[in-house]
């Protein structure tokens, strides 16, 4: 008997999931309303001029990859917020589309272990430049990947599909010399 209480003692000693820490509160779920966010779906052409990367970065929580995004910021407009967004978490500029091309929608997992859901509208960037000093260099890993990799790498399913099928809006803007 001795094994079997230690190994449930150990089970229940391991960091649940998010998912089971949902599935042993689903009203959490359903009590709050969603969270706006904004996100920043940044993009280069590659030297053929036809086919793009996306840039992906780790949270610094988990280490996981996602786009850059935030909250709302007070006299921003949303699609001026992403564009801070991607500044400060990967040293990126560029023209940023107003209108959003699409959104998604996660749990976020709070410092308190809280989960409050989320809806995130995501705004595409043409990247112009990238800098090598921002607020938050050192603190999240970036990569230029194509768009099916940059949808391996995020885990929400929504996000994948945007990323999968991202094609670039509104005329291509020149490269100047």
């Amino acid at each position: 008997m001795a094994p079997k209480k230690k190994a449930e003692k150990s089970r229940q000693d391991k960091p649940r999931s998010l998912l089971q820490q949902l599935a042993a509160k689903p009203e959490k779920l359903f009590t709050g309303k969603f969270r706006q966010q904004y996100g920043a779906l940044c993009f280069r052409y590659k030297d053929d001029e036809t086919t793009i990367e996306i840039l992906v970065v780790t949270s610094r929580d988990s280490g996981r990859w996602i786009i850059p995004k935030g909250w709302p910021m007070e006299r921003k407009e949303p699609h001026e917020a992403a564009a801070i967004e991607a500044w400060e978490e990967a040293g990126v500029r560029g023209k940023v589309r107003k209108k959003p091309v699409g959104r998604y929608t996660y749990l976020k997992l709070q410092g308190d272990g809280d989960v409050v859901p989320c809806i995130v509208d995501i705004f595409q960037i043409e990247i112009k430049k990238a800098h090598d000093n921002f607020k938050e260099r050192g603190e999240r890993s970036l990569a230029w990947v194509s768009p099916d990799e940059a949808a391996r790498r995020v885990r929400e399913v929504e996000l994948k599909s945007l990323l999968v099928e991202f094609t670039p809006r509104g005329r291509r803007s020149q490269t100047l010399p």
